[in-house]
């Protein structure tokens, strides 16, 4: 370019000097522009053939990244949860790096507060075992249920009356009785499971080892926990409503379970009065939220009690879900129950969510042991739960029998 800029201004200077008085304005003007016309060529060419060589530079370096044959990235997204990775490699090989990696609690199964050795169950498989747990028939879905941290959960109850009475104006009071209260200590007791599965089984891939366990552990705990609700007899396991003494509902006293009689050894009576009778023994603040529990046997025999019009007592729910009624009340299906028979309590009737408590630690602990039972699998699930009767004015009976 600065060639070409001399060589203007050489032409210029061989013009000037053949007219030797110089160029006229618009000739010098014409002169200018042809050059610098000339210059943005030159730099058009430039800039053209730095392009150029960036484009081949480009191309070789693309060439060099395709011999090098490096793997394609994914481009999937792995979206399951750390935790149920690491407890899926826990359950199928016994691999615990990844469970150790996690912030997750761990404790063991041999002391009172469990301290260490266990793992925490991820997440999901607790809700599937608490969803089944929750449509089992047992006396959990009326009770009152509690979550602890601690080995034993306290009730306390005020069952007595505070003294008033009358006075005139100028008469002197005088000291009345002072209510009291009563501690219900409801210690938890550990429930457990042992299922177990090949390790060809666990290896293979599409084998759903956590829809498994918690199927097969819900299971277990379910019909463990209604036995013990019912008649648990308090020894490593909760007490049961009917483990403690039944006394006639006229003679009742605190401690005891209130019953009223059929008035026929193991059977209903003529006129079936005696569910009428169970209910009105029940107080009104309890009688409102009354349950009646009954086995299906049982259930059987009720439904054909007719009134005195010839209705029948029994009524099936309105709606799809819901429990069927008795004399307006609804019924649970608990086959702990006992069925019929001689000086049987076969039937009960209160507000279970006031008299019975179930206290629970929410979590579920598992312990993989592949050494014990060669070639399978064990899985030691524990869970620690307890339960007791924590209002006795609120639980009635009815006893098949005379008196």
């Amino acid at each position: 370019m600065r060639s070409e800029t001399k060589k203007s201004e050489t032409e210029m200077t061989e013009i000037t000097s053949r007219t030797g008085d110089g160029l006229s304005p618009v000739t010098q003007v014409g002169a200018a522009v042809a050059g610098l016309v000339r210059d943005i060529k030159g730099l058009k060419d430039d800039l053209e053939v730095t392009l150029q060589q960036q484009k081949e530079r480009l191309t070789m370096l693309d060439r060099k990244s395709l011999s090098a044959a490096r793997p394609a990235l994914s481009t999937a997204t792995d979206l399951e949860p750390p935790h149920k990775k690491a407890f899926s490699a826990y359950l199928r090989s016994g691999d615990d790096d990844a469970l150790r990696g996690l912030a997750l609690e761990g404790k063991s199964l041999s002391t009172v507060v469990n301290s260490d050795g266990g793992y925490l169950v991820d997440p999901e498989t607790s809700a599937s075992i608490a969803s089944v747990l929750s449509l089992t028939a047992s006396i959990r879905a009326i009770a009152n249920v509690v979550h602890v941290e601690a080995s034993s959960f306290d009730v306390l109850i005020d069952h007595t009356e505070a003294g008033a009475g009358w006075a005139t104006e100028t008469g002197a009071a005088t000291e009345t009785t002072t209510p009291s209260i009563d501690r219900i200590s409801i210690p938890l007791y550990e429930l457990n499971a042992l299922p177990k599965a090949s390790q060809r089984l666990l290896d293979d891939s599409a084998f759903d080892v956590e829809g498994w366990l918690a199927t097969r552990i819900a299971d277990k705990f379910a019909r463990a926990e209604a036995a013990a609700f019912v008649s648990g007899d308090g020894v490593d396991k909760p007490t049961g409503f009917l483990d403690h003494t039944a006394v006639a509902n006229s003679g009742w006293s605190w401690g005891n379970l209130g019953y009223v009689a059929t008035g026929v050894d193991g059977a209903f009576d003529a006129s079936g009065d005696s569910i009428i009778d169970l209910v009105y023994a029940l107080g009104a603040q309890y009688r409102a939220n009354g349950t009646f529990v009954m086995n299906s046997k049982t259930a059987g025999t009720v439904r054909k009690l007719k009134d005195a019009d010839g209705r029948h007592l029994w009524s099936d729910g309105l709606a799809a879900g819901e429990p069927a009624r008795l004399l307006g009340y609804p019924v649970l299906i608990a086959e702990d129950m006992p069925d019929i028979a001689s000086n049987a309590y076969a039937v009960a009737f209160g507000d279970f969510r006031a008299g019975y408590t179930i206290a629970e630690r929410p979590d579920l602990r598992v312990l993989r042991d592949p050494f014990s039972a060669k070639p399978h699998v064990l899985f030691y699930a524990t869970k620690r739960v307890g339960g007791d009767v924590s209002d006795f004015a609120a639980i009635k009976l009815l006893r098949f029998g005379v008196s």
